[in-house]
């Protein structure tokens, strides 16, 4: 039981990975034209928080992040030279292992709050 579960936080954390470094292959011109834009449609739904079923729908909520983005991710690393992907998931390993600030992400959502009150207000005043 425990060793699944620690296959499956490994396949969780390099689907992860795997998202983030499609990311990076969709920006970079060393990648193939077809597998950049596929890899740019599938990190964009991988890393967005809007599924084609919401998660809230029982079991076929969840199927599409089990099957789609697994899908997509494994599509676009057959597409991308093998040395590419590499390099790809080498930076995005880098990049997941940078300390993350909370008090930035703090700040940020702060922002956002006062800026959404805000823009209520003002839309308020109008009417």
């Amino acid at each position: 039981m425990v060793s699944a579960l620690n296959r499956l936080r490994h396949w969780a954390r390099a689907l992860k990975r795997d998202a983030h470094a499609l990311w990076l292959a969709a920006r970079d011109a060393r990648t193939p034209k077809l597998a950049k834009l596929l890899a740019l449609l599938v990190a964009a739904y991988a890393l967005s928080p809007i599924d084609l079923i919401p998660d809230f729908v029982p079991v076929l909520g969840y199927l599409d992040d089990l099957i789609i983005v697994p899908l997509g991710i494994w599509l676009v690393v057959r597409l991308i030279p093998a040395g590419l992907m590499a390099e790809y998931r080498a930076l995005a390993s880098l990049a997941s292992a940078r300390p993350v600030s909370k008090m930035a992400a703090s700040f940020v959502v702060l922002v956002w709050l006062a800026l959404g009150a805000a823009l209520g207000f003002w839309l308020m005043s109008r009417s």
